[in-house]
Parts: structure tokens; C-alpha cells; sequence
């Protein structure tokens, strides 16, 4: 597992929005923006199952996705790849679930999806673009 830097951590917390990434087992792709998405710690990131279809199906099928973090704030670009697992009860997903619930009763918090860190990669253009950072 990769451990995240405090810079990529500070651009985590600063991106709008986050792209996620998934490929079925045939790898048809699916990126989808994702609201409801928590660094953890160095390594997890959690995501929230609001409204998931086919990126929930291609992560039951392959259990790998990638985030991609931009925007205005962040100084740079980052794609963080990881080994997903997918909770629906225990002690994580309800934690979730509450965070979730406290915004608005009107999102399901369906599943979590657990994201363990494995790699960091740079999007940003230029000479080092899609250097493995970590």
C-alpha cells in the first residue's frame, strides 16, 4: 500500500468534486463524479454508494479503481489507483452511512466503497506527465 504525501493529501482535501474510475472484468471503462468522498488516512479512501450502477457493477467484477484529483485549488493533478472492497454492514459503513444521513435523509447510502491506496500517479502536463509518484 502507498502512503499519501501531506502535499497530495492537502490536494485531496481542496478538489470540488472526484472522477472515479472503473473498468468492468471485460475492461468497458466508466468514470463518474463522486461527492461523498473521505481520506481516511494515508492509505483509505471511502467512498459512498449514493447512486452507483455501473461503477458499483465493474467494481463487484474488478476490484480496482483510480480517483483523479483537479481543480482550481489543488496546484497540480494527481490520479490515486487502489484495490477497492465493497461494505454494506460493520462498524465502517455505518459510520458512513450517519455521515451521509446527516447531510440528507434524501441519499441511500447504499454501500461503502473502501478504497486501499496502492498507487500515485501525475496527471499534470508536462515532462513529468504519468510519472508514478508512489
Amino acid at each position: 500500500m502507498a502512503e499519501l504525501t501531506p502535499e497530495m493529501k492537502e490536494m485531496f482535501a481542496k478538489a470540488p468534486v472526484y472522477p472515479l474510475a472503473t473498468a468492468s472484468k471485460d475492461g468497458v471503462p466508466n468514470v463518474a463524479p463522486m461527492k461523498s468522498v473521505w481520506l481516511i488516512d494515508d492509505r483509505t479512501i471511502w467512498v459512498a454508494d449514493n447512486y452507483m450502477n455501473k461503477s458499483l457493477a465493474n467494481m463487484q467484477e474488478n476490484p480496482r479503481a483510480a480517483i483523479y484529483i483537479w481543480g482550481p485549488e489543488t496546484k497540480g493533478c494527481i490520479q490515486i489507483k487502489g484495490d477497492v472492497e465493497i461494505l454494506t454492514a460493520g462498524p465502517e459503513y455505518e459510520k458512513m452511512r450517519a455521515d451521509v444521513k446527516a447531510k440528507s435523509d434524501k441519499y441511500p447510502a447504499k454501500s461503502l466503497i473502501r478504497i486501499s491506496i496502492t498507487d500515485v500517479y501525475s496527471c499534470a502536463p508536462g515532462a513529468g506527465a504519468g510519472d508514478r509518484l508512489l
